[in-house]
C-alpha cells in the first residue's frame, strides 16, 4: 500500500472503534476491549510502517510524505487539507503509537470495575443500581456497570484518533480539529467516574481552562489566515511568507510573525498546563489512570509542546542564532518558570499520581524553555523521552494503586487512601516488576547519567542553553532538575523502600501480566531510546554515536549554523551530573531515615513555607477567588436581578401593552363588527331568507309545476324581447 494511503488511514481504527462500542458491542465488556485493543494494534502496525519507511528515504526533510485533497469550496479557490510526515511528525508518531498501543492493552488489566464489599468501589463510585444525591439534593441511578467499562475503550478510542489526526496533519486547521476532539475527551475522561463531585467538577476545570488557551488559538489561526491565505505548512512556514510576516508590524512592538506565534503558543500554555493556566492538569489525576497516561504522555500535552515545536519559524523569524526574538524570550520566560515552580510544588506532594502530574507541568517546562532558547532539536528530543518515561511511571503509578487497593480489600479499612504514598512502604518486595520499572522510568526522569534517555535529552537542553549564553535559563532549569531528582528519590522510597507503613500495603500483590507487560516495554525504551541523540562530541561515547536524531529531525526546519554545531562543555555536563545525582542523593538519604514518611523532613526545614507548596501555592483558591466566585456572583446576583428587573420588566411590559391593544381590538371592533355585524348579521340574513324561502316548500307537485311554468313563462318573454 502507498504510504500516504496508509497516513491517511492512522486515525481510523481507533475512530471506528469508537464508533462501533457505542453503537454495538457496549453492552459487551470483552468484546468492546477487543475492538479497542485491535484499533490501537492496527494503529501501531500503520505507525510503525510510516516510520520506518520514513528513514529510507533519503533527504526525508526535503522530501517528506504529503498528500492533500480539496475540501472547502472558497468561491474561485479551495481549502485544501492533507496529510504530511516529515521528520518532526515521524518521531512524534513513533512514540504515540507506542504510549498508545502500551495504554490500551494496560487498560485492560487496570479496569476491573466488579464492585468489592463495602458501600463504595475503589473509586468512591456506590455499586451500581444505587442511588446517589448531587450536591443540589437530586438523586440519580448509577449506571450499570458493563456500560461504564465499554464507554472508557471508546473514549480513549477517540482520544487516540483525535491524536493521530493532529500529527498527521499538513496544515493547522485540521490540527487545531485534533486538538478540539482531545480536549472534548479529556472533559469525558477526567470525568470519568462522574458519580465522584470532584470528579465531575476537574472534568468541568480541565475544558474550561483549556478552552482560554484554545480562544487565543483561533484568534492566531484567523490571524495567519488573514495575513497569509492559507494554513498549510507549507506554505505559512515557506522563506517568503515568514520573512514577509516578520517584516510586518503588528502589535505591541511584535512583528506579525511574532504576533501569530504567541497567539497560537497561549492556546498550548493551555493544553500542556504552562504557568498560569497549569491548574488543570493536577486535577485530572481523577480521571482513571490509564487516562492520566494518555494525558500525560500519548496525547493532549504533548499536543501542546509538539505544535509549538511545529511553529517554530513564526516566532524564530529574525532570529540570528543568538539574540532571541521578543516572542522567544517570552516563551523562554513561561518554559524556564514553569519548570522550576511546578518542581517546589511536586516536593511536598504525597498522592503517588500527584508527584507525577506536577512532574509533567515541570517536564513541559522543560520542553518549552527549550524552544525558547531556540533548541529546536532538543525540544523534540525532551519531548520523546519524557513520553516513554512518564507513561511509564503514570502506569507505574496505576500498577502501585491496584496492588494497594488489594490490601485495601483485604483488611476492609476503605478508609485508607491508596494513592497516598504515606500508607505504602516496602512494596518493593510485594511487586519486583513494578519497582523495577518504575525505578528506571524514575532515574529517565531524574536524568541518571548516561543509562537513561532523560539524561541525553535534558543533556542537550542544558548544552544549548549555556552554549548560546543563555545563563538564567540555565541556571532555573538545573535548578528544576536537582528538584526533580529529589522529589522522584522521595517518591520511590516511600512508595517502595523500608517497611511496609499499613496493613494495606503490607497486603499489597503484583499486578496481572496485561499491566506488567507495559512496564516492561515501555522500560527499554526509557533506558535506550536515549542512545539514538547522543552528540558526537560528548567524550569516549561520542565516537560510537552519529547523533542520528539530530541529524533526522534537524532538517525539518531550516535552523541557524549556530544551533546545529554547538561545541562540547564540560559546564554543563558536570551540571548535569551534579543536579541529579546530588538530588537522588539527598531524596535517599532524607526519606530512608527512621520515621521520615511519618513525618516530612522538608516540613521541619522550611516550616511555614512547607504549607504554600503543600497547597500548590494557594492558586486554586486564588483562581476561586478572583475569578470563580465573581463569575458565580455575577451569574446569581447581577444576571438573576437583570433578568428579573430589566428583562422580565421589559417582556411583562410587552404582555401588559399587548393584552391592553387586544382588549381593545376585542371590545371595539371584534365584538361590535365581526361577532354581531358581520357573523351574527349574516346569520340572521340567512334566516329571513330561510323563512321567507320557506313558504313555498308547501310539498305539493302541482304547486311545484304551476311554479315551473310561470318561471319558463317568465324566461320565454326575456328571451323575445332581447331578440
Amino acid at each position: 500500500m502507498e504510504t500516504t494511503n496508509i497516513i491517511w488511514l492512522l486515525p481510523l481504527p481507533p475512530l471506528l472503534a469508537f464508533t462501533i462500542i457505542i453503537l454495538f458491542t457496549n453492552k459487551n465488556k470483552k468484546l468492546s476491549h477487543i475492538v479497542g485493543v485491535s484499533a490501537a494494534a492496527l494503529s501501531w502496525a500503520g505507525a510503525m510502517t510510516v516510520f520506518f519507511r520514513s528513514l529510507s528515504v533519503e533527504h526525508f526533510g526535503e522530501h517528506p510524505f504529503v498528500s492533500s485533497i480539496k475540501w472547502i469550496p472558497l468561491g474561485e479557490e479551495w481549502l485544501e487539507i492533507g496529510v504530511r510526515i516529515d521528520p518532526l511528525s515521524a518521531v512524534t508518531l513513533f512514540f504515540v503509537a507506542w504510549t498508545v498501543f502500551m495504554i490500551f492493552l494496560y487498560s485492560v488489566g487496570y479496569h476491573n470495575f466488579g464492585q468489592p464489599e463495602g458501600d463504595h468501589d475503589k473509586h468512591g463510585l456506590p455499586p451500581h443500581g444505587a442511588t446517589v444525591e448531587d450536591e443540589h439534593g437530586h438523586k440519580h441511578s448509577v449506571p450499570s456497570v458493563e456500560p461504564m467499562y465499554s464507554r472508557f475503550f471508546a473514549f480513549i478510542g477517540l482520544f487516540a484518533a483525535g491524536m493521530y489526526t493532529l500529527v498527521i496533519s499538513d496544515n493547522l486547521l485540521t490540527l487545531f480539529v485534533g486538538w478540539e476532539i482531545m480536549g472534548l475527551c479529556s472533559y469525558l475522561l477526567i470525568g470519568f467516574w462522574f458519580a465522584k463531585k470532584s470528579a465531575r467538577n476537574a472534568g468541568i476545570k480541565a475544558f474550561m481552562t483549556t478552552r482560554i488557551g484554545d480562544v487565543f488559538m483561533l484568534l492566531g489561526l484567523a490571524f495567519l489566515y488573514s495575513a497569509t491565505g492559507s494554513l498549510r505548512y507549507e506554505v505559512v512556514f515557506s522563506h517568503d511568507v515568514v520573512h514577509h510576516l516578520a517584516e510586518t508590524p503588528a502589535f505591541w512592538g511584535l512583528s506579525a510573525a511574532g504576533a501569530i506565534g504567541l497567539l497560537l503558543f497561549i492556546g498550548a500554555v493551555g493544553k500542556s498546563a504552562q504557568w498560569p493556566l497549569h491548574v488543570w492538569l493536577p486535577d485530572a489525576m481523577e480521571g482513571p489512570t490509564p487516562v492520566s497516561a494518555m494525558i500525560h504522555a500519548a496525547t493532549m500535552v504533548s499536543a501542546g509542546v509538539y505544535m509549538t515545536i511545529r511553529i517554530f519559524p513564526l516566532f524564530s523569524a529574525g532570529w540570528d542564532g543568538h539574540t532571541l526574538t521578543p516572542a522567544m524570550s517570552v516563551i523562554a520566560f513561561i518554559g524556564a518558570f514553569t519548570a522550576l515552580f511546578a518542581a517546589t510544588i511536586a516536593v511536598a506532594q504525597n498522592d503517588v499520581k500527584g508527584v507525577l502530574a506536577y512532574s509533567t507541568i515541570s517536564q513541559l517546562g522543560y520542553m518549552i524553555a527549550a524552544i525558547g532558547v531556540g533548541a529546536y532539536v532538543a525540544a523534540a528530543f525532551h519531548l520523546v523521552t519524557h513520553a516513554f518515561f512518564k507513561a511509564l511511571l503514570f502506569l507505574g503509578s496505576g500498577s502501585v494503586i491496584h496492588g494497594m487497593e488489594h490490601g485495601v480489600l483485604h483488611t476492609g479499612d476503605h478508609s485508607v487512601d491508596p494513592q497516598d504514598m504515606r500508607n505504602m512502604g516496602g512494596l518493593r518486595k510485594k511487586m519486583p516488576i513494578t519497582f523495577w520499572t518504575f525505578l528506571i522510568g524514575g532515574f529517565a526522569l531524574s536524568g541518571f547519567p548516561l543509562v537513561t534517555a532523560g539524561f541525553w535529552s535534558k543533556d542537550e537542553i542544558f548544552a544549548d542553553a549555556f552554549a548560546h549564553g543563555h545563563t538564567t535559563v540555565f541556571i532555573v532549569l538545573a535548578l528544576a532538575a536537582f528538584m526533580t531528582a529529589f522529589y522522584t528519590m522521595r517518591q520511590i522510597t516511600m512508595t517502595f523502600f523500608g517497611e511496609a507503613r499499613t496493613p494495606e500495603a503490607e497486603h499489597a500483590h503484583e499486578t496481572g501480566w496485561t499491566m506488567t507487560t507495559p512496564l516492561v516495554v515501555l522500560s527499554v525504551f526509557a533506558l535506550a531510546f536515549g542512545w539514538v541523540g547522543i552528540p558526537e562530541s560528548f567524550p569516549v561515547l561520542g565516537n560510537f554515536s552519529s547523533n542520528w536524531f539530530h541529524s533526522f529531525v534537524g532538517h525539518t526546519v531550516d535552523l541557524p549554523e549556530a544551533v546545529m554545531h554547538i561545541e562540547f562543555s564540560w559546564v554543563p555536563l558536570v551540571t548535569s551530573l551534579a543536579v541529579s545525582l546530588g538530588g537522588l542523593g539527598l531524596g535517599y538519604w532524607a526519606y530512608t531515615k527512621p520515621n521520615a514518611s511519618a513525618t516530612d523532613p522538608l516540613r521541619k526545614i522550611l516550616g511555614p513555607a512547607y504549607h504554600f507548596l503543600e497547597n500548590k501555592y494557594y492558586f486554586d483558591e486564588a483562581y476561586d477567588f478572583l475569578f470563580i466566585k465573581p463569575a458565580t456572583w455575577v451569574s446569581e446576583v447581577f444576571v438573576a436581578k437583570m433578568d428579573q428587573g430589566v428583562i422580565d420588566g421589559i417582556l411583562h411590559g410587552f404582555g401588559t401593552v399587548s393584552f391592553a391593544i387586544g382588549t381593545f381590538i376585542r371590545t371595539k371592533f371584534d365584538q361590535p363588527f365581526i361577532n354581531e355585524f358581520i357573523g351574527d348579521g349574516s346569520a340572521e340574513v340567512v334566516q329571513i331568507f330561510g323563512r321567507k324561502l320557506r313558504k313555498v316548500q308547501t310539498g305539493r307537485i302541482q304547486e311545484y309545476m304551476l311554479s315551473a311554468l310561470g318561471v319558463l313563462f317568465i324566461i320565454f318573454i326575456a328571451l323575445y324581447f332581447l331578440a
